[in-house]
């Protein structure tokens, strides 16, 4: 039970735990920075359609019932791709600082912040693991600082260096268990002969750590899931992704055995996919609060 509470083991367990997504993008030769360049216009088309806002406004309102203020904060959204959240902080009146290197993303960053005054919203096109906050003057520099489902989370090193930022809160958001995907469930068998088995994500380490380092904060755990329709040729493409990305990169028989279900399985052309996960959310506190208030 010692070993529980043991910081330092955590520590290390977690920087030792191989199944991480950025780990297995890694080893299949995918540099997470740019793994969805090619995505870029569908991410940003999906980020600002109605049930796109509608995700991004459930999580700025859980934000502000948890008190955060938006209006003239200052923010440092890391990892902010085509701006699905750096848009509507600056709607609300926020000073956003936006840390993203995928050129493609830049691109479409530009176009969302072309409507806010010039000093309102400043790209920065780098890798945040390439930054040095000191130097830079980042140093609790930060209102807010934003991290959603950006692989810069690796282990508690890399969120020492997120908390230095944040003046007030700072947001984590990570996967907190294996993704599911109807497509990869039913050809992952005919490729490896085994069911797909479910993963525990790094989450776990994140709200521990936390809690032995005696942080303050408020989380949340959501299941989401969301339904595309794909063509063929685009389902083969994410199917060779994925198995690439769990260890089993594309030969002849394996896109073969892909190519062949997916003709007989889905003579249309079309294959609808359903993917849902559980999403870890954590807000953490970095000001002292006053636990009582004297009326």
């Amino acid at each position: 039970m010692s070993d529980f509470f043991n910081e330092a083991l955590w520590e290390k367990a977690w920087k030792d735990h191989g199944d991480t997504v950025v780990n297995m993008m890694k080893k299949a030769g995918i540099e997470p920075a740019t793994a969805f360049d090619n995505k870029a216009k569908t991410f940003n088309d999906q980020s600002f359609n109605e049930e796109g806002r509608a995700r991004t406004r459930r999580i700025i309102n859980w934000l502000e019932g948890q008190g955060v203020q938006l209006d003239n904060a200052s923010v440092l959204d890391i990892g902010a791709a085509s701006g699905v959240f750096t848009v509507p902080f600056a709607e609300r009146g926020a000073r956003v600082t936006a840390i993203e290197s995928s050129l493609p993303q830049i691109e479409l960053l530009q176009d969302n912040i072309a409507k806010f005054a010039d000093d309102q919203v400043r790209i920065v096109p780098e890798r945040f693991e390439d930054i040095d906050v000191l130097a830079r003057g980042w140093n609790h520099a930060y209102d807010l600082v934003f991290v959603s489902m950006c692989p810069v989370i690796l282990d508690w090193e890399s969120v020492e260096k997120v908390l230095n930022c944040a003046q007030e809160f700072c947001y984590i958001s990570m996967l907190a268990g294996s993704t599911e995907h109807s497509l990869m469930n039913e050809i992952w068998p005919l490729v490896t002969g085994k069911p797909f088995n479910k993963n525990h994500m790094e989450f776990g380490y994140l709200l521990h750590l936390l809690y032995l380092k005696g942080y303050s904060y408020q989380s949340l755990i959501t299941r989401e899931t969301k339904t595309s329709e794909l063509s063929n040729e685009a389902a083969m493409q994410e199917m060779m992704s994925i198995l690439s990305i769990h260890g089993h990169p594309a030969d002849d028989h394996i896109r073969t055995t892909v190519a062949d279900y997916l003709e007989k399985t889905y003579p249309s052309g079309k294959v609808t996919v359903q993917q849902s996960g559980r999403y870890g959310k954590v807000l953490i506190r970095l000001q002292d609060q006053k636990m009582y208030t004297i009326l």
